[in-house]
């Protein structure tokens, strides 16, 4: 099977977890994800398999949507409810006032130190084995951006939140670092992921519905038709003689898109066969073919 499976991730389970239990389902080695989630986050986590892993690439900095919750009153050692607290529970003493001045230096592009237990690396290790190990984690700074954080409700020591951050933000940190700020210590207690890039909740199958899907021969209700992929990439139609070339390695016309740098190619509705890029006028050259 070659296409794209998004998945509402169920909480408790790793985002190889998943690509291993969606692997059973379909009978397929080549599954893979595109972008972590936390253990303890539920929500959209696209798949790709067959010859559309080659795609992954163009999703390394997707824009990505959530909504959480975070807990005030005491911070854990992993930033989230899975960690354990590193001091007794501290009473709230902030209005919603307060909180917004505090939420709104979050927002924008920001220096952002990721979570200890993360899986950024540190001299190619990555640092959560650091930290189970109890050895000192030293994660620098990376810039991030926060373009919307908005909070919807807030209610004694808890604060329900929608955002939507660039890639490699960790909302594990901005929660820890609230906290910090208001001195009474936070963690995230709740996170579901609503989007990532084109990838939305409403796309989504859980794992048992996948399963039921295979059992009865209807997987393709699950695949995402192939044309909602890269919708910032036009879409071009190749006939038979222009797909068996660029099947073969060799450029192609397409002069309808000659003002587009990279575009899209499909054959018939469903097939996409590659994504090409202008190389001199209208002559366009395949950089991915998916054979």
């Amino acid at each position: 099977m070659n296409g794209v499976i998004v998945i509402d991730k169920p909480r408790g389970m790793t985002s190889h977890d998943v690509v291993n239990r969606v692997r059973r389902i379909i009978g397929q080695k080549a599954v893979g994800h595109l972008g972590t989630l936390d253990p303890m986050a539920t929500g959209v986590l696209p798949l790709v398999a067959g010859n559309l892993t080659r795609l992954a690439q163009f999703y390394v900095k997707s824009e990505k949507a959530y909504e959480g919750e975070i807990r005030f009153g005491f911070a854990t050692d992993t930033y989230d409810a899975e960690g354990e607290p590193l001091a007794s529970a501290q009473p709230v003493c902030c209005d919603r006032g307060q909180l917004e001045a505090i939420v709104a230096q979050f927002r924008g592009v920001i220096e952002q130190v990721p979570p200890p237990f993360s899986a950024k690396k540190i001299r190619g290790v990555p640092a959560y084995k650091l930290a189970r190990k109890n050895k000192e984690v030293r994660i620098e700074p990376v810039q991030v951006e926060v373009k919307e954080f908005e909070i919807v409700r807030f209610e004694a020591e808890r604060a329900k939140f929608r955002s939507r951050v660039s890639s490699g933000t960790y909302l594990r940190s901005i929660a820890h670092e609230m906290g910090r700020r208001m001195g009474c210590g936070a963690h995230l207690s709740a996170l579901r992921r609503t989007a990532v890039g084109e990838f939305v909740l409403a796309d989504s199958f859980t794992l048992e519905q996948l399963a039921e899907a295979a059992q009865h021969g209807d997987m393709e209700r699950c695949v995402l038709h192939p044309r909602k992929l890269l919708p910032e990439f036009p879409t071009v139609a190749a006939d038979d003689a222009a797909a068996a070339m660029i099947r073969t390695g060799r450029s192609v016309n397409l002069p309808e898109f000659s003002s587009a740098r990279t575009v899209k190619v499909f054959h018939g509705q469903r097939e996409l066969i590659a994504v090409a890029t202008r190389i001199a006028g209208t002559l366009f050259h395949a950089g991915i073919v998916l054979r």
